[in-house]
């Protein structure tokens, strides 16, 4: 895997997908073959990053002492424009359905996939507009 296709679970700042060179099938999460024909190629592709919010939940109660230093935070989970679904943290205030862009950020102490608002010129205009 070349610098440029790091996934961010490998040390690099963004995210990284894979499609399937025989059924073209697109996945999330590593795999040395393709989880839906089994062939042995799939090939890295980097994410523009830019998806929309399929769920989103608003956590309380943080599952150790390093994310309870920042409840409450959002989880998301994002249908990427490439296909796959991805969970990250997200701004308070997405919502389900909401354009959003993912950047690597550090998150209580490590590098996490997070999403904010993708701004349009339509949606700078709106914001003036108000």
């Amino acid at each position: 895997m070349s610098e440029t296709t790091r996934d961010w679970t490998q040390g690099g700042d963004r995210l990284v997908f894979q499609q399937c060179s025989a059924c073209h099938h697109t996945f999330y999460f590593h795999r040395s073959f393709c989880p839906t024909c089994g062939d042995a190629s799939p090939i890295a592709l980097p994410s523009k990053g830019q998806g929309t919010v399929y769920a989103s939940t608003l956590v309380q109660r943080a599952p150790s002492d390093e994310f309870r230093a920042i409840v409450p935070y959002r989880i998301v989970l994002v249908d990427m424009a490439e296909g796959f679904r991805v969970m990250g943290h997200a701004h308070p205030s997405l919502a389900i359905g909401d354009v959003a862009i993912c950047t690597i950020e550090t998150i209580a102490g490590r590098p996490l996939p997070f999403f904010n608002a993708h701004v349009t010129a339509d949606t700078t205009k709106e914001l003036h507009a108000s």
